[in-house]
């Protein structure tokens, strides 16, 4: 029996955002259930919780104070039950996030591990000297900005912080840390999640002897608006030690039959780096900001998509265009659509097309875009430290917009993030039912893929085309599908042999014989009779 995971499209809810059910601005667990019909009906498998754990929330639940306990914020692990029950009623798995490389600094591991050097958790985290300078005892820096160690008076040492102060990285050079991390993830297996997302799954070991990380080497103009990007993050993550964890981690999954999706943090080499994670006996499936980015090219997604399977053959890999810290694509890509939903319905279409498994960030089925925020309306800390650019991630996780009216139908009360009128005429019942709408070409598409064995399990055969155009095969034989989009917003034509029928949510297709009118933003799926043809 094929693995359900291995192919399936997976939907990403920010729980802050998604659903308030008490009126307090904060998206909740039981909020979260009363839409899961939403989620069903769009025709997606499962469905990704970003975190739900207690915590301060200085950086919005990724800095856990209690990996076993939901936040009040949140709810109470019987509504975490009760949305397990519901969703697996509904026929939806349910994959939660796992921060596992850091914790908060209120966690009681780190306050009894900085209280002094010998107390019984003194080595749960990474602690260093000073150099003789008093300087820390590394260059590496923090992604949210500053150096990556933090002084400590208690220790009288430095401590390792890949994010925020307040996260503290966890040592899992410690075999200790690696047994108390698996009880954790066990705890929410036995209440019946069906996997987890693994936060910066490269980030987990260090280099024992802290040795500087060098310049990057690529040529820079100028400064980056985050200088973390100016280093080549050779010692501070991406530890061949990694690989040996992860295995730990299978092995517990395979126990109760649960999935794995990683996040490789990673801007040098992560289609191999997500190859490598993805090799039997590791992760299930792993997924980076490779097509994150601003390009939207057939180059682009010809060379990305055919080097991790020319590279990993035995890997699987999860494609996203957003996630909760980037700009959404429709606002990323915008000067190549003829209009904001022609874009996003070939986004859509382009995505579901691929070769993976895919992940949609809550609201893409809506062709919903990045919300202005003025500096005072901000509470990303990566947003604020770095402001003006580059651009935070508050912009991207203001609340789900389910209907028109003033909070978009997410809270009774004021919302944590404002929603503002772009974003409110994008709301779900404003196309629900409309034939022509975003959401639901979605689900027509999301239908589509999942009827085709030819989309969800045959492999790729790139087509060598001119730009903008992006043709590729899927399958072989007389299942396979070929899908030819249009990525700009002016008519191109091309000739086809081999070819039969139009099918699936083709979008702005024309067809004479063999010529085939691909208009802006179009996309295109077609039976194959023989061998393919297509000249442009």
């Amino acid at each position: 029996m094929r693995e359900w995971w291995r192919g399936a499209m997976t939907y990403q809810v920010y729980p802050r955002s998604f659903q308030d059910s008490n009126g307090d601005g904060v998206g909740d667990l039981p909020g979260i259930t009363a839409r899961l019909p939403h989620l069903a009906g769009l025709g997606v498998e499962a469905i990704w919780l970003s975190p739900i754990f207690r915590s301060p929330m200085a950086d919005m639940g990724y800095d856990v104070s209690d990996y076993t306990d939901v936040d009040p914020v949140f709810g109470t692990l019987d509504d975490f039950d009760a949305l397990i029950a519901q969703a697996h009623d509904l026929g939806l798995k349910v994959i939660i996030d796992q921060v596992l490389s850091h914790s908060s600094d209120r966690h009681p591991a780190f306050v009894e591990s900085r209280s002094n050097r010998d107390n019984p958790k003194a080595d749960w985290y990474v602690w260093a000297d000073p150099r003789h300078d008093g300087s820390p005892p590394s260059n590496w820096l923090s992604v949210f900005g500053g150096s990556a160690w933090a002084w400590d008076a208690r220790r009288k040492q430095y401590y390792l912080h890949n994010f925020l102060a307040s996260q503290p990285d966890l040592n899992f050079h410690n075999p200790a840390v690696q047994d108390w991390t698996l009880q954790n993830m066990r705890f929410w297996l036995e209440r019946g999640v069906d996997g987890f997302r693994l936060d910066t799954v490269n980030y987990f070991f260090h280099d024992p002897l802290f040795r500087d990380n060098p310049a990057d080497y690529r040529v820079k103009a100028e400064a980056e608006g985050n200088p973390y990007g100016m280093q080549y993050h050779l010692f501070d993550k991406n530890q061949p030690e990694n690989l040996i964890w992860l295995e730990r981690i299978r092995q517990l999954l395979d126990e109760y039959g649960a999935t794995s999706v990683g996040e490789m943090g990673e801007s040098h080499h992560a289609i191999r780096m997500m190859g490598e994670y993805t090799r039997p006996g590791r992760l299930h499936q792993c997924y980076s900001f490779e097509l994150m980015g601003q390009e939207y090219s057939a180059a682009f997604f010809r060379d990305r998509i055919g080097a991790f399977f020319e590279g990993a053959p035995d890997g699987w890999p999860m494609w996203a265009f957003s996630n909760h810290d980037v700009v959404r694509h429709v606002s990323r890509w915008a000067r190549y659509g003829a209009s904001q939903d022609a874009l996003a319905k070939q986004a859509g279409s382009l995505l579901l097309a691929f070769e993976g498994s895919i992940c949609l960030w809550q609201g893409e089925e809506l062709g919903q875009t990045d919300t202005d925020l003025a500096f005072d309306e901000l509470t990303d800390p990566q947003g604020i430290t770095f402001w003006p650019e580059p651009v935070g991630r508050d912009n991207t996780r203001t609340p789900m917009v389910w209907d028109g009216s003033a909070a978009g139908g997410f809270t009774t009360g004021t919302p944590w993030l404002p929603v503002k009128a772009p974003q409110l005429s994008r709301n779900v019942a404003a196309q629900e039912g409309v034939p022509d709408s975003v959401l639901e070409h979605y689900r027509a598409m999301i239908a589509f893929r999942k009827g085709s064995e030819a989309l969800t399990a045959g492999r790729t055969g790139f087509l060598d085309l001119g730009e903008p155009v992006l043709g590729f095969l899927r399958g072989e034989g007389a299942g396979a599908v070929l899908c030819l989009f249009n990525l700009s917003p002016v008519a191109r034509s091309v000739t086809l042999g081999g070819v039969h029928a139009m099918i699936g949510p083709s979008l702005a297709v024309a067809r004479d014989g063999e010529r085939l009118t691909l208009g802006p933003n179009a996309a295109a799926f077609l039976t194959v009779t023989g061998d393919v043809q297509v000249v442009t």
